[in-house]
């Protein structure tokens, strides 16, 4: 009888503590998520100091000028949320923007050859990011995203146009507030750093034989506000 006892204040005990630590764990945000946001997007390319060797006239270097492009924005999103403990939580994710960036113009000089004027824009920009967070209070929650990113800027100049994919690293802060059940309103912002492009061309200008290597980059940042739904 004794021993009886004995079970079952230790079982009674055991369970307690279960439960005691799964509800210390669980938060408003594990699980998974989705989330739409807008906002504001900078998107900031540029151009190494290079030139074109022509043969049998010598090497005319570039001078080049490039505007940001400065516009709307949108993001798709959806990811899960993990809890580590009562104080932390490490999410997944992946989002997608369906929108091109405003075009935005450059300029090309080669000394002694004249200049000539292009327009870019960013497209299919996507982002794969891990985002340690924590609560903030009993519905809200403080995030970081650090994530792998890619984005591809089309081009054109004079009559000629083409695509650049870049691949880089980006980085976020954000918070999210329960609004009602599993909805929630956030605001976040985040950088992406596409990294270096190296590209070696060649042709003929004025019936001589041109070589160049031209090195592109571009950074990009964003402010987004919206509305999720954890699951």
């Amino acid at each position: 009888m004794k021993k009886l006892r004995l079970y079952t204040v230790l079982a009674a005990a055991f369970a307690t503590s279960s439960i005691g630590t799964a509800h210390a764990q669980s938060t408003s945000f594990d699980g998974f998520f989705g989330q739409v946001g807008i906002g504001f997007e900078s998107v900031s390319p540029s151009f190494s100091n290079s030139g074109v060797n022509v043969t049998g006239y010598g090497y005319f270097p570039y001078n080049t000028s490039i505007d940001s492009s400065n516009g709307f924005t949108g993001t798709i999103t959806a990811g899960y949320m993990i809890p580590v403990s009562k104080d932390f939580l490490l999410g997944i994710g992946a989002e997608y923007s369906p929108l091109e960036s405003q075009s935005s113009n450059y300029t090309v000089g080669i000394s002694g050859l004249g200049t000539a004027q292009g327009s870019y824009k960013k497209e299919n920009s996507y982002n794969f990011f891990i985002s340690p967070a924590t609560p903030i209070g009993n519905d809200g929650l403080l995030y970081g995203k650090v994530g792998y990113t890619g984005a591809s800027i089309k081009s054109s100049l004079g009559g000629s146009s083409g695509s650049q994919t870049y691949t880089g690293y980006s980085l976020g802060l954000g918070y999210k507030q329960i609004i009602t059940g599993g909805l929630y309103g956030f605001a976040e912002g985040n950088y992406f750093n596409y990294g270096n492009k190296t590209n070696s061309y060649s042709g003929t200008i004025l019936g001589a034989a041109y070589t160049e290597t031209l090195t592109t980059s571009a950074n990009a940042y964003n402010f987004l506000v919206g509305v999720g739904y954890k699951f």
